[in-house]
């Protein structure tokens, strides 16, 4: 079977492009810092108020990353006058029998990967405290991290991780393993720290050959939206993040079933799966 989508290949990820991307980034700041004032002068709240308050994360978020979707859109997009679309069509039941366990294999791996990385001393202290702070904060309020970790963030960073820079530099002859690896290692910047970052990069690896491999953002979409939602959910139900911990499982148990999982389902997804989507 074989489904053609030629109107999703109209760009490519070039200089100009990761130019759009920035400027609208930096529009998208201005614009938050223009928030900060308004609600700092006219609703006269406090700046750690502003800055705990779930809006605040919101806004920052939708400002950091929506932002940079529209500045790619309107400074390359409908400059040469094109339209930004994005394949959605969903797969055979049996696609998501492979990505959904290639998932939490990868997910499991990086659970473990993730725990090694030092959460005290000179470096790593500060910036995990800061991070629990973070968490802390929006900790309270649980309609708002779910619209934002299983929604939003879902959404908008795979149009710009995987619809934007990796499918662009896929259309502009760059191998797909590079382009795979280039967008998950964006993706896993874009989190700041060393926690999320490793954590972004191995789960950015594996949507990208989900999104190479189906030729459908939805796929990423759902994996990466399954994903925050365990998260989320262990955030605010569980004892900790960690799907190991909380079944009460050695950390060496976790580790072994991801990479089963992980193996077995990427082996049947790129060599025993005989649907192939092109473009």
């Amino acid at each position: 079977m074989s489904i053609d989508n030629t109107k999703y290949r109209n760009y490519i990820f070039d200089f100009k492009a990761a130019a759009a991307l920035f400027a609208g980034l930096f529009i998208g700041i201005m614009v938050l810092g223009l928030y900060t004032l308004f609600a700092y002068f006219i609703l006269k709240q406090g700046y750690a108020e502003i800055q705990s308050s779930m809006v605040f994360f919101i806004v920052s978020y939708l400002c950091t990353v929506l932002f940079p979707i529209i500045g790619f859109d309107v400074f390359v997009m409908k400059s040469q006058g094109k339209k930004l679309n994005f394949n959605m069509q969903t797969r055979p039941f049996h696609v998501y029998l492979m990505i959904f366990p290639m998932m939490l294999g990868m997910m499991l791996v990086s659970e473990f990967l993730v725990s090694k990385i030092p959460i005290e001393g000179e470096f790593f202290g500060p910036l995990y405290d800061q991070m629990s702070d973070a968490f802390s904060t929006i900790a309270t309020d649980t309609a708002g991290i779910y619209l934002l970790t299983v929604l939003f963030a879902p959404f908008l960073e795979e149009i710009l991780f995987r619809g934007i820079i990796q499918k662009g530099l896929i259309n502009k002859a760059v191998k797909p393993a590079k382009a795979i690896i280039f967008s998950a290692l964006a993706f896993g910047i874009f989190h700041l720290n060393p926690w999320q970052t490793v954590n972004a990069f191995l789960l950015g690896l594996v949507l990208g050959v989900v999104y190479y491999k189906t030729k459908s953002l939805l796929m990423p979409i759902l994996l990466h939206a399954f994903n925050n939602f365990i998260s989320a959910y262990l955030l605010l139900n569980g004892n900790s993040e960690s799907v190991t911990e909380n079944l009460h499982l050695p950390e060496y148990y976790g580790l072994i079933v991801g990479i089963v999982l992980l193996s077995v389902s990427y082996y049947l997804f790129m060599y025993r799966n005989r649907i192939y989507y092109r473009e």
